[in-house]
Parts: C-alpha cells; structure tokens; sequence
C-alpha cells in the first residue's frame, strides 16, 4: 500500500507547489485620465499599499496586477476588459469607477469565466435580478449612500430639497435611492451630461426653486467644478450641499479647497474615521503617497484584502470556484470600515454616518465624521436576486 501511495502524494505535492508558484493574474480596468482620472489612481493606489503590505501575494501566491484604462466609456472597457481575460487571462478583475463602463463590462467578462470583485462601481442591476454568484461589489451599492442621507434629511426636518446628477446609471441610483427615503418635498431634479462642467444653467434654477437643501452626485471633475461653481453663486449658506462621500472627498477636496467647507456628505468610511485599522491605513498612505487617502482609496485597499483572505482560506486554489465564491461570501476580515458583511446578493451589509467638510490641523479639507445615521444598512434590490448556483 505504501508503495502505490508514495508516488500519488509526491504527484500531489509537486502539483501543489507549482500551483502555488503560478501567479494570481487581476486585471485593475479604472480610469486613469481625462478629468476623472484621479479616480482610478485613488483605487489603484489603496490597492497596491494594501498589495505591498502582503508581501505581493493573495492567498500566498504572487500577484500580477495587468493595468487598463476604461477612459469613462464604456466601450473601450468593454475592449481592454476582454483583452485582460482572452490575452492576458485575468482571473479576477477589479478597479472600475464607473456604473455605465461595469455594465458593459459584467455580462462578457462573467461569461469568460472571471470573477468580479468591485472596488468601486455598485449598479443596481447585479444587486438585484442580474445577480450572479462570481460578481462580488466589496464597495457599496449606488443607492445607498443617497438613502442613508435621506433618512437623515428627513429626521432633521428638511422640507425642500433639489436634486442633481449626472444623467448615467450610477446618477438615476444615487438620486433613486435618496427619494426612497426623503419624505420631504422635491422641488427640482436635474440630469446632466455625464462630464459636464458648466453648470451656471443648472444653479441658475436651484436659485429659482429656493430649496432648503441641495442634494448632489458628481464625482471627478464634474464634482470639482459644480461645488466651485456652487460656493460662487453664494447659495451655500441658503440651501447648503448635501452628497454621497465620492462628491465631497479627497478625489476632489485638493481641488475644490474651501468651496466645500461646511458641506455635509453621508459615508460608510471616511479619513476622519477612529479605528485602530484605520488610523494606521490613514498614516501608512499618507506616508507612501503624500496625500490623504479616499474612500476610493479604502475602498480598493479592503478590496485587495478581502481577495487574500477569501484565497489563503482555500489554499490560494482560486481555480476552484465554487470554493472561491463560498470562501468571498464568508470572508471575516478587519474592515477599515468597522462592521462589514456581504449580504445574499453580494453586496455589502455597513454602518452609514453623517461627515462634514472642515479642515484639520494643517488647513486641509477632510470629512469629519459627525455622527451615525445608520447601522448595518442593506440595499433595496437584495429580495429581487435569486443567486444561482455554481
């Protein structure tokens, strides 16, 4: 018996170790240019601290990280996708900012047999009927930062509130999500061009409409420019802004500068946060980059970690997917976020909280976190997903 078990178990041993030397192949698709390209530079970098730190593995293999840029449009991420999972075969692909570029990137790359695991981009359609067992969104889901703001509006007794975004699929859920909370009255709701930058028309009827509140969602460079643009028409102190973290954090705050101090942005994470996990996350950026880090940033930074736990609990074999899927809907990891759980669907179950834009002790903008608005917050299309097995 021993002499037919020794070959099989040195076949499985060797085996083993030349598939642990074989790299873990992640294509990063973001954008990296044009006026959002901040954007992906934010993920790409959290990322990689988080990569550094791990010595450059995932679940204890090596990590090939194959860079793209989607360009904000869809169809080229739709082409560098495929060339990540045809040519360079990435197994797992993470990175992408934005809604309208996942949706065409989803379907093709989920049918080529990779897994997603978004850093960023949250739509509505893969937390809801689209659902599917190997895209995982470790970031948020686009409804929700909006309902948690809601929710609080409506507690503080904001009678009239005027909503803007831009006119994609992540805009219509940001804004879709805060009407499902607001009980107040919405007295303007405005769709931009996606990259617009001029929004003097835009204001000019905020002014009309006399809100109590503005609600908004422009990240990049549509934010940077709508909150200047804001603060010099001088309505800020008459219906003051009120947005999701992406519009108002350290992707656009260098920029925009004290325009935006005193803006208040609904976040499940923020630079301000006081946890042990995340006080060091905060330094060790800071320290690596010379900038104070995004939720962008942190976001991509869980993400890189979530994959490495999910991976070292079955042994790196990641080719084994079913084992993957089960070990990323299982994964318990230290947040930066503090309470964090993907839910049946995927996407996350986390803690909301109310920030303002202030400045800390050198002058800088940051979000400084106010006060709780929710916990363990759930997504509204988790009843519709019917998750398929492997």
């Amino acid at each position: 018996m021993r002499i037919v078990l020794a070959p099989a178990l040195a076949l499985t041993l060797l085996s083993s170790a030349a598939f642990a030397a074989d790299p873990v192949k992640i294509g990063f698709l973001s954008t990296f240019s044009g006026p959002s390209g901040q954007l992906g530079q934010e993920l790409l970098d959290g990322f990689n601290l988080a990569l550094e730190q791990n010595g450059k593995t995932i679940g204890g293999r090596p990590v090939e990280v194959i860079q793209g840029d989607d360009q904000a449009k869809p169809d080229v991420g739709r082409q560098v996708a495929d060339k990540m999972i045809e040519q360079n075969k990435a197994q797992i692909l993470t990175g992408i900012n934005f809604s309208n570029v996942m949706l065409a990137v989803a379907k093709p790359a989920l049918d080529a047999g990779a897994f997603i695991v978004s850093s960023n981009a949250g739509p509505s359609q893969y937390a809801g009927a689209q659902c599917n067992p190997h895209f995982f969104a470790a970031s948020f889901q686009n409804d929700t930062a909006s309902e948690a703001m809601g929710v609080y509006l409506t507690a503080k007794g904001v009678k009239k509130v005027y909503l803007l975004a831009p006119n994609y699929p992540a805009g219509k859920d940001f804004l879709a999500g805060f009407k499902r909370t607001y009980k107040g009255q919405i007295v303007g709701e405005t769709y931009t061009t996606f990259g617009q930058l001029d929004y003097a028309a835009e204001i000019a009827q905020v002014r009309a409409a006399a809100p109590d509140a503005v609600y908004f969602f422009y990240p990049g460079g549509m934010g940077i420019n709508f909150v200047k643009q804001y603060d010099q028409a001088g309505l800020k102190n008459s219906a003051p802004l009120y947005g999701p973290s992406f519009s108002l954090d350290q992707t656009v705050l260098p920029a925009i500068g004290d325009a935006a101090v005193g803006a208040y942005a609904s976040a499940f994470w923020a630079e301000t946060m006081d946890n042990p996990q995340s006080r060091k996350f905060v330094a060790d950026f800071e320290a690596r980059y010379h900038r104070i880090p995004s939720s962008n940033a942190a976001v991509a930074y869980d993400t890189a970690r979530i994959l490495d736990v999910a991976a070292t609990a079955i042994g790196g074999k990641i080719e084994d997917k079913a084992a993957f899927r089960k070990a990323l809907e299982t994964v318990k990891f230290t947040s930066l976020r503090g309470n964090f759980a993907f839910n049946a669907n995927h996407y996350p179950i986390q803690d909301f909280y109310l920030a303002q834009i202030a400045k800390d002790a050198k002058g800088r903008p940051v979000m400084a976190i106010r006060e709780k608005i929710d916990t363990g917050h759930q997504d509204a299309y988790v009843g519709q997903c019917k998750m398929a097995a492997d």
